[in-house]
């Protein structure tokens, strides 16, 4: 996955400021947040969401405590995870939006978010099931919404795609490719690629029918990660 420096830094660093009180941490305490994030992605995509926090510790090789200094739960680190990936993803449909061919653009940025979601199958599960009242959540889910449908309307207006396709469509799309392909995923690597061409080739305006259901509104991801995050703690009271 393609991703643009300068804008990706500046997301990671609106993040990183949003977990020590609106300061930039230290040099060492940077370093040591930037090991036990790169320590948690490998072990969420290797052991999927029950890793230990004890696993990732030892693979970033600092203490368990030093873990839970920068990141008081799991949900904080997968939180955190997950910007982090997200804004790498909006800083390159960022560098797509002036993009000569949109069909070419939106083809690269769902290339882009499909590949995310193919090879961080647990993380994009996990970032499913915490509150967009995380600001951190929040910020990544509503960037990437943007950049979308900015995509997707450039793609539209030059006729390439049908008229009633919308950012949140394409959004909810990455899961599909990745999710046809994750039965055979290890057994025929980059098996996904196929499914986003059958897709692509689906937006296309050629033949097109209405479609039965209207798209999904920023509402509707609302109510959905509202109503997963009161699932979540029902289940938690339930087992205390």
């Amino acid at each position: 996955m393609v991703i643009l420096a300068s804008n990706h830094n500046t997301e990671h660093d609106r993040a990183v400021k949003l977990s020590y009180g609106g300061q930039m941490p230290r040099a060492d305490a940077a370093r040591n947040r930037r090991s036990l994030l790169d320590a948690a992605s490998a072990e969420l995509a290797a052991h999927g969401l029950d890793v230990s926090i004890a696993r990732i510790a030892a693979r970033a090789g600092v203490a368990k405590g030093t873990v839970f200094n920068h990141f008081p739960s799991k949900e904080d680190l997968v939180a955190e995870i997950f910007g982090d990936r997200v804004a790498g993803l909006v800083a390159l449909g960022e560098g797509l939006r002036d993009a000569v061919d949109p069909g070419s653009a939106l083809l690269q940025f769902m290339t882009a978010g499909i590949e995310l979601h193919a090879n961080d199958r647990s993380l994009c599960e996990a970032a499913a099931s915490i509150s967009r009242a995380d600001p951190r959540v929040r910020e990544a889910s509503e960037g990437l919404a943007q950049v979308a449908e900015d995509l997707t309307g450039a793609a539209r207006r030059a006729g390439v795609i049908r008229a009633d396709v919308t950012g949140h469509d394409i959004v909810l799309l990455f899961n599909a490719a990745a999710q046809a392909a994750a039965p055979l995923g290890d057994t025929v690597p980059g098996l996904w690629r196929r499914y986003l061409h059958l897709i692509f080739d689906g937006l296309r305006p050629e033949a097109a029918h209405q479609l039965p259901v209207a798209a999904p509104t920023t509402e509707d991801f609302n109510t959905a990660a509202q109503n997963a995050r009161a699932n979540t703690l029902d289940q938690r009271n339930r087992h205390r």
